[in-house]
């Protein structure tokens, strides 16, 4: 049976963002949480551990040890989850790679940055405020812009249609090829051919 390495051996920890529980699942803030499961699925992962008030699963990506996460504290609260992790394994900040949703793409684009703000997205507020640290990597998949007249809350909670779940299942494949290429120090290679 596949075992968990020591966690020495972990070299980067890769966070979706979203909120846990079927009344979350397929809406726009779930995006992170919607990629996790994707490249668990790709990778044929079936090792999930419930740690740290997160989900856990392990993965290789060209041979470096990756932590899958998604972190169960719900959005505003991501920080927590992830300090711990962090903390456990003895991962540094800066081999953090967070995914999340971002209201300012398209529904099908994703961003790569280095490092910045939290934009006003309050799960990467909170992570930046619980580690002390903003120069951790960001994915950033399109939700799409608020329409005229919605609320914000409601907007972040509300499901995507069909089209857009094919916009969106694009975005998060090249998540996933981003990935390779930046957990390899290839992160101007990923930006340069997925940045939107």
């Amino acid at each position: 049976m596949f075992k968990f390495l020591k966690k020495s051996q972990i070299e980067f920890v890769v966070a979706g963002l979203g909120n846990p529980g079927p009344k979350y699942e397929n809406t726009r803030h779930n995006a992170g949480f919607i990629a996790i499961d994707y490249i668990v699925k790709q990778k044929n992962i079936s090792n999930k551990k419930l740690k740290h008030r997160a989900e856990i699963f392990e993965a290789d990506f060209a041979g470096h040890r990756v932590l899958l996460v998604k972190p169960l504290t719900f959005m505003n609260l991501s920080g927590d989850a992830i300090e711990n992790i962090l903390n456990y394994y003895k991962v540094s900040a800066e081999n953090l790679i967070v995914i999340s949703d971002d209201i300012f793409l398209p529904v099908g684009n994703l961003r790569i940055r280095r490092k910045g703000s939290a934009g006003g997205h309050n799960g990467l507020k909170d992570i930046i405020f619980k580690t002390g640290c903003d120069t951790f990597v960001r994915i950033k998949l399109g939700i799409g812009e608020k329409p005229k007249g919605w609320d914000l809350a409601k907007w972040v909670l509300s499901n995507f249609s069909e089209k857009e779940k094919e916009e969106l299942n694009l975005a998060v494949k090249n998540t996933y090829k981003a990935l390779e290429l930046i957990v390899c120090k290839n992160i101007d290679a990923a930006m340069n051919k997925f940045n939107s």
